[in-house]
C-alpha cells in the first residue's frame, strides 16, 4: 500500500517507517523541513513538505494513498511558539483525518497515549482523548488507535527516548539519584520494535479495526527498578537514591521543570507518578510479536550514549 505517514522524522515514526518498507509498502512522508530529516532514506519514500497545524499544506498531499499512520504528537508544550498540545493533537489530528476523508483514504491507524481519558490529570491526557474521538468518528472503514506506554529503543541522534534521556540527564551525571516519593510507582516499558510491528500490521489486520490497544511490554517494574536497569545497560553499577516526598518534588517540578530546567515536565512529572501501565492481553493476542522485555541486555544501546 501507498501509506501517508505522519511523524516520521520523530522517534517512532523512524522505527514505523523502517517498518513499512520492510514490508513492501510505500511510504508518504509528511515533513516540515525537507527529507534530510528523515533519519531512514530509501528512494521509494515520497517526501511531502507539509504541516499538520495548516490544513492548507495538506491539499492533495494524501491523494493516492490508501492508508495513514498519523503519529503527530509532543510530550511539552512551548505556548510561545504556538506548539500546545491542543493545536497538535486536536487541531493536528482534526486536519489529517479531514484531508483523508478528502483523499477517500479508507484505512487510519492512530497513534494516542495510554492514559488517555476525558477526566485525564493532565492537558496530555485530555487532548489525547479528544483526538481520539475525531478518528473514531470519522466514519473510516478501517481504523485502529494505539495507546503506547513508555517506550524504549535506540534512538537515532537528536530523537527523544525515555532510557537515553534518563541516562544522559539524571543516572551518568548525579551522585545520588533524586526519586520522586517512594519511587515503587509502575512502568511498562515496550520496545519501539514491537509497536513499529503492530502499526503495520494494523494496516490489514481484519480483528484491528474499530480496536483501540493499550501497548504495553509484559512486564510491570518499579520506577526504581527501571533506574537500576537503564544503569547496568549503560555498564555503570547502579546508584543510591534520595527519596523526595512528592509534595516538595511537585512544587520544584511545576517552576524548574517548566523552564525546561529539570529532564521532566510537570504532565510528565504526574503521569511518571500516576503509573504508566494497562492490560496488554489484547495487544499481545491480536498480533504477531515477540516482545522484547525491559532487560539489561535490550538496554546494551545506552553504552554508547
Amino acid at each position: 500500500m501507498r501509506v501517508f505517514l505522519t511523524g516520521a522524522s520523530g522517534y517512532v515514526g523512524s522505527y514505523i517507517l523502517r517498518t513499512l518498507l520492510d514490508r513492501g509498502h510505500t511510504p508518504r512522508c509528511l515533513v516540515r523541513g525537507s527529507a534530510a530529516d528523515l533519519a531512514v532514506t530509501d528512494s521509494t519514500i515520497e517526501p511531502v513538505e507539509g504541516d499538520v497545524t495548516d490544513p492548507s499544506s495538506l491539499a492533495g498531499a494524501l491523494d493516492g494513498c490508501d492508508a495513514v499512520i498519523h503519529l503527530v504528537g509532543i510530550i511539552e508544550e512551548h505556548p510561545a511558539q504556538g506548539v500546545t498540545f491542543d493545536r497538535l493533537h486536536v487541531d493536528g489530528t482534526r486536519h489529517v483525518v479531514a484531508a483523508a476523508q478528502k483523499a477517500g483514504i479508507s484505512r487510519f491507524v492512530h497513534m494516542s497515549a495510554n492514559g488517555a481519558r476525558p477526566d485525564g490529570g493532565t492537558a496530555y491526557q485530555r487532548t489525547k482523548w479528544e483526538a481520539e474521538q475525531i478518528v473514531k468518528d470519522a466514519g473510516f472503514a478501517h481504523w485502529t488507535i494505539f495507546r503506547p506506554a513508555l517506550l524504549f529503543g535506540k534512538p537515532a541522534p537528536g530523537q527523544p527516548e525515555f532510557s537515553s534521556r534518563l541516562l544522559r540527564e539524571l543516572v551518568r551525571p548525579f551522585p545520588v539519584l533524586p526519586v520522586f516519593g517512594d519511587g515503587t510507582y509502575e512502568l511498562q516499558p515496550v520496545h519501539a520494535t514491537d509497536v513499529a510491528d503492530a502499526f503495520v500490521q494494523a494496516l490489514t489486520l481484519d480483528a484491528a479495526h474499530e480496536q483501540t490497544y493499550v501497548v504495553a511490554g509484559p512486564e510491570r517494574l518499579p520506577y526504581v527498578e527501571v533506574l537500576d536497569r537503564i544503569a547496568r545497560g549503560a555498564g555503570l553499577e547502579p546508584k543510591a537514591k534520595v527519596h523526595v516526598p512528592l509534595a516538595l518534588a511537585r512544587l520544584g517540578v511545576a517552576t524548574a521543570g517548566r523552564l525546561g530546567l529539570l529532564p521532566i515536565s510537570p504532565a510528565q512529572f504526574e503521569m511518571l507518578v500516576e503509573g504508566n501501565t494497562g492490560d496488554e492481553s489484547a495487544f499481545l493476542q491480536d498480533f504477531a510479536l515477540s516482545p522484547r522485555r525491559y532487560t539489561v541486555s535490550n538496554l546494551r544501546y545506552l553504552e554508547s550514549m
